[in-house]
């Protein structure tokens, strides 16, 4: 029998970056011309936001925001130190990165062998200095398991979910960003260093009908207003939910020691066009937080597709992948933090589970 610890974090971008930086996005979304005046005028905004984004928009609020997360980050690798893992199964989004119009699979299996990653490219394309001071070009390797992913896509397939799988990463883009960032946050004060566990990353479609649509980022509002042209949706709720159940069926056959990890932040600004991608949506964010501290996992698996999208929720499916695996074996939420956020695009959350 395996023994499995269950970890939440997020892979937000910016906090890669400089404080200075930190509310970069709002800043971009506050240039969008078909966004009201009235709208994107601070006086108009709520008291916590005002407050976060102050007389220096937002350099100042970024410092405690970072230090939240930061704390939530140490806590999961402590952890993970603790637990010893043989390797680290992690959820994550896919955001135009790998997969693009050639083809964009609703779950796949990235049974890689060791792999540089480029963790800072995504900076380098906003063009903000990172957190470490290093090389914008810096690279790390990421140790893969590719025997054990492939017995994990074998398992998943022949228990009845479908899931693809690559053994080669996309050679003309980054590596996709949420699990490049998983490792580098998760190694925050080793950075440049050997990170000590083997990583298999499953990727989820994430983005659905916005994947392509908006090429994993943000549309103005001019775009959406004109009718976009959207794609097919991606898994639901419910079916990511079926997946984690699926992965944690055959963890428990593998005798391993397995680290599962959810890779993301919460509702995002950018994707909730019902709040005009000036904040994320904390009340839906609120609701699911509140379920999963009560281990109402049937609140979660009731969420749809649709509300999801309406939410600027998409990335949170991963948090649905983890938490399908953990109602499955029986883990225990042990700790958590909720960080809210107005100014720095989402919602994050940290969740140990064992």
């Amino acid at each position: 029998m395996a023994d499995v610890i269950g970890l939440g974090i997020t892979h937000y971008p910016l906090l890669a970056g400089a404080d200075t930086h930190m509310a970069n996005l709002l800043k971009s979304t506050l240039k969008d011309p078909d966004i009201p005046a009235e709208l994107k005028d601070p006086a108009s905004w709520s008291e916590q936001a005002q407050r976060e984004w102050g007389d220096d928009e937002g350099t100042s609020a970024a410092a405690g925001h970072r230090a939240q997360l930061l704390a939530g980050l140490a806590k999961c690798r402590a952890e993970l130190d603790a637990f010893e893992p043989d390797v680290v199964v992690v959820w994550g989004d896919d955001q135009y990165e790998n997969f693009r119009e050639e083809v964009i699979p609703s779950f796949c299996v990235l049974a890689y062998e060791d792999t540089d990653i480029d963790p800072f490219a995504v900076l380098g394309i906003l063009k903000i200095p990172n957190a470490w001071g290093l090389p914008d070009n810096q690279s790390f390797t990421m140790r893969g398991a590719p025997d054990f992913a492939k017995g994990l896509v074998s398992d998943v397939i022949s228990g009845g979910v479908d899931c693809a799988y690559s053994y080669r990463k996309r050679e003309e883009t980054h590596f996709p960003h949420a699990f490049a960032n998983t490792q580098i946050f998760l190694d925050w004060d080793h950075v440049g260093k050997e990170f000590p566990y083997p990583m298999v990353p499953v990727a989820v479609n994430c983005y659905g009908e916005h994947v392509i649509a908006r090429r994993g980022g943000i549309a103005r509002f001019a775009e959406i207003q004109k009718g976009e042209v959207l794609d097919p949706p991606g898994p639901s709720p419910k079916r990511c939910f079926e997946l984690g159940r699926s992965i944690a069926r055959s963890i428990r056959e593998s005798g391993k020691r397995v680290a599962l990890v959810a890779s993301s932040s919460w509702s995002h600004a950018f994707l909730y066009d019902k709040g005009w991608h000036l904040r994320p949506d904390t009340e839906s964010d609120q609701r699911l937080y509140d379920a999963m501290l009560a281990g109402d996992y049937d609140a979660w698996q009731e969420v749809t597709a649709k509300e999801i999208i309406e939410s600027g929720q998409h990335e949170m499916l991963n948090w649905f992948c983890l938490l399908g695996a953990v109602d499955e074996l029986g883990l225990e939420l042990e700790w958590s933090d909720f960080v809210t956020t107005e100014i720095f695009n989402s919602n994050k959350t940290f969740a140990v589970f064992k």
